[in-house]
């Protein structure tokens, strides 16, 4: 049986350009998550700072956080959360 791929938040602004090469990154891997701009939505800003964020991009992936892009490390970090890449 196939295991459930955990909730995926891109945590993001409209101006960050690390934020668009995550989001790119995601699609061209077929990860499915959803986008909260944190500048248009005081109450996702809120749950961003709950979730420890000091900067966009910042992904979350069940209850695990990972903070900006770095597309080396990203498949592994994704893994160890849980999602099948």
């Amino acid at each position: 049986m196939k295991q459930k791929q955990p909730r995926i938040t891109l945590y993001s602004t409209s101006g960050c350009a690390h934020c668009r090469q995550l989001k790119h990154w995601l699609q061209q891997h077929q990860i499915r998550f959803m986008e909260i701009d944190v500048q248009r939505n005081a109450r996702a800003f809120k749950d961003f700072q709950r979730h420890g964020g000091r900067g966009v991009p910042l992904l979350l992936v069940g209850e695990r956080k990972i903070q900006g892009f770095n597309p080396k490390q990203l498949p592994s970090q994704l893994r160890k959360a849980g999602v099948s890449i």
